[in-house]
């Protein structure tokens, strides 16, 4: 029998990305914060799981980091143990002799959890915690354009936003979509006119001209379903979204 040596918690909301069961729910987890390469080499370092201090640590990590994406960069794959993670072009060619075209095509990296990390898997403990409350939350965002799940988003395209209770409504001034610049927190607020679906389960909007950068993406509204909020609410979603 596993040793349970980690605890995760999670929520339980209604399923939107399927379609056969209406009444099915889907489990969405707790996160406690982010942590970046840092905050882990200390925790590392703190708990005794490394022999070489936490900034020898961490400047190694960034080296590695670093020469990682450098091999992505050049076609390489990469298979840490922990993950995989490899370079893909999307976008459709429409005839043998079509080159690369940055308007019509896009690269991604993608990253999967390799054999090491499945292997810590038994070793996790799951708490439901219940189903949410009326709250709303965004499970799930697609850039249209590129197909990215989760991950890169491209300005002046659709993106497809798939939650529970997202719907912008209200007569609150603030209430909208936002993306939040997290270097510097700036808000851009998507427009009205380029709000092309607007439904309790899945908005589309069309993403404002972005610089590039990290984004926090928002939803600030005061509907609830059967009943409008007094005061409006957010929702957050839990993945930085990257204009590249």
């Amino acid at each position: 029998m596993s040793t349970i040596l980690h605890k995760i918690k999670a929520y339980l909301y209604d399923n939107v990305l399927t379609k056969d069961n209406p009444n099915d729910l889907t489990a969405k987890t707790v996160s406690e914060r982010s942590l970046n390469v840092q905050q882990i080499c200390l925790s590392a370092a703190n708990r005794g799981g490394a022999d070489i201090s936490a900034s020898a640590m961490e400047h190694a990590t960034e080296l590695f980091l670093k020469e990682m994406a450098y091999q992505l960069c050049d076609g390489y794959s990469v298979n840490t143990g922990y993950f995989t993670a490899s370079t893909t072009i999307r976008g459709v060619f429409d005839s043998p002799s079509e080159t690369f075209n940055k308007d019509k095509h896009s690269i991604i990296f993608q990253f999967n959890q390799g054999e090491k990390l499945r292997a810590e898997i038994p070793n996790i403990e799951v708490e439901i915690l219940g189903v949410t409350e009326a709250s709303s939350v965004i499970l799930q965002v697609t850039d249209v354009k590129s197909g990215s799940v989760n991950d890169l988003i491209t300005p002046g395209r659709n993106l497809k936003i798939a939650g529970s209770k997202i719907k912008v409504a209200g007569n609150d001034p603030f209430i909208g979509v936002f993306f939040v610049n997290t270097a510097n927190d700036v808000r851009t607020m998507v427009e009205e006119s380029d709000m092309v679906t607007n439904n309790p389960s899945e908005l589309i909007v069309v993403i404002p001209a972005l610089p590039a950068g990290t984004y926090h993406l928002e939803i600030v509204t005061q509907y609830a379903g059967s009943m409008m909020l007094k005061e409006p609410r957010t929702a957050v979603f839990d993945r930085e979204l990257t204009v590249q």
